[in-house]
This record gives C-alpha cells, sequence and structure tokens, in this order.
C-alpha cells in the first residue's frame, strides 16, 4: 500500500504540473535520484523524483469495537510517510528545478488532503492522504542529503499522513443475519 500511495500522490502532482506547463511528457518520476553504485539513476533527468526518506508509526490510539465474538482484533497500524520531492536538472536548466519545487509548494499548498473526491483514482484501501510540509535544519538536511549519497538539488520534504494497514478490516461483504433462533440458550 506505500507504493499505492506514493504513486498516487505523484500521479495528482503530475497531472498538476502538465497542466500548469502546458506539457504532455510525464513530469514527475516515483524514483530514487541514485542508483546503489552512485550514478545518477535512469529516468530522472529533467524530472522531479519523489521517493521515500522515512516511514514512521502514527502513535495516535486506534480503538477497534469488539467483534461479535466478543474478541479484538490487533489495532490497525497507522504509518506516517516522509517524501522527499527532488528536482533533478543539471546546471544550464536550474531555474526549471525551482520552478518545480515551487510549483509542488503550490499544489500541496492548495491540495493538502488527497482523498476519494478530488483523487477518484484513489486505491480503495486508502481513505485520505493528508500532505504536511517538513521543517530541516540545515545540518539534518546535510546528513540527509549524505544519506542518499548524491548532492543536494532543490527540494522539498514532505511528511504524508496516514498510510493505514488493517489486516482485521474485510474486504468482502459481511455475512447476511439470518432469522433468529428463537430459544436458543448460549
Amino acid at each position: 500500500m506505500i507504493d499505492a500511495a506514493i504513486g498516487q500522490v505523484a500521479n495528482a502532482l503530475n497531472n498538476a504540473l502538465q497542466r500548469a506547463f502546458g506539457l504532455s511528457e510525464e513530469l514527475v518520476v516515483v524514483s530514487s535520484l541514485y542508483e546503489p553504485d552512485g550514478s545518477v539513476a535512469a529516468g530522472v533527468n529533467n524530472k522531479l523524483a519523489v521517493f521515500l526518506v522515512n516511514i514512521e508509526r502514527d502513535t495516535m490510539p486506534v480503538q477497534r469495537p469488539r467483534q461479535a465474538d466478543h474478541s479484538l482484533l490487533p489495532p490497525p497500524v497507522s504509518l506516517n510517510l516522509q517524501l522527499m520531492f527532488a528536482a533533478s536538472f543539471g546546471a544550464a536548466n536550474y531555474t526549471e528545478a525551482l520552478k518545480f519545487v515551487a510549483s509542488t509548494v503550490a499544489f500541496f499548498q492548495s491540495v493538502p488532503l488527497l482523498d476519494h473526491h478530488n483523487t477518484p483514482g484513489l486505491d480503495p484501501r486508502i481513505d485520505r492522504l493528508v500532505l504536511d510540509i517538513e521543517n530541516q535544519a540545515i545540518g539534518e538536511l546535510g546528513n540527509l542529503w549524505g544519506i542518499f549519497g548524491g548532492r543536494y538539488v532543490p527540494s522539498v520534504l514532505y511528511r504524508m499522513r496516514m498510510v493505514t494497514f488493517d489486516a482485521g478490516r474485510r474486504d468482502g461483504p459481511l455475512p447476511v443475519v439470518r432469522e433468529p433462533i428463537v430459544g436458543a440458550h448460549a
């Protein structure tokens, strides 16, 4: 489901950037910037790359009602994902990179919540996704880019809330209740 959530965010942003810049080509890709050997990843040149930086468990308690047999299912696990939106443009196109980052901020400022109303293709397992910009101190930013193994490119970090894994949720219809059995004792 993490892949579906990130893919949906990238797709919504891609559509918005295509409209804003009047282009039909793919502008946003879900990809790291660098290969494990340190080389630039294929397909990210002159694109906005979206990649996962961190996964955190959301600590807000989620209550689950008791089941008919009075058992409790394990509570769902809600995750927050930190996503980096990085503009991978060469020096000659540096101002384009800045435009892409600014347009990303503008898009998520105007559409901070993706749900089934404004994102019809949203995976049915996902209720909604909320994106908030994350502040990074210069030292933290340097450490983060050091982890990626690359050099800094214009980028913005967002926290995406809530991707929920619920193994106890039924995906099919609930069984139909038939007539009660009168006189039955438990």
